[in-house]
């Protein structure tokens, strides 16, 4: 079974940059990764997908044009490059074996991991 584990989160001033990290326990070969956010008192959200066999990654609107998904086979990982990161990006940010629909990232988990929580302040 896939596991996965998420990294990179920290404090940053609204404008600046973080790079969050989604590293596998074996090749991302033949899975499609999600990333997801939970802001405090919101419900999870799915903000961006990637799989191989997407030509275009999906991106939330909310993200669109700040944040770039990535893989690295060679790592089994995936990143998640966040910039000009606003306060309302603020929330503890997951990443799961998903489907990418058109509509945003499907996460086929049964439970979710830790997280990686992201503070932006203004």
């Amino acid at each position: 079974q896939l596991q996965l584990e998420e990294s990179g989160g920290g404090r940053v001033q609204a404008g600046g940059s973080l790079r969050l990290s989604c590293t596998a326990s074996s090749t991302l070969d033949y899975y499609a990764i999600g990333w997801f956010r939970q802001a405090p008192g919101k419900q999870r959200e799915g903000i961006s997908c990637i799989s191989s066999s997407d030509i275009v990654p999906y991106y939330a609107n909310s993200v669109k044009g700040r944040f770039t998904i990535s893989t690295d086979n060679a790592k089994n990982t995936v990143y998640l490059q966040m910039n000009s990161l606003k306060p309302e990006d603020t929330a503890v940010y997951y990443c799961a074996r998903s489907v990418c629909l058109r509509v945003g990232p499907r996460p086929l988990v049964d439970a979710w991991g830790k997280g990686t929580l992201v503070t932006v302040s203004s």
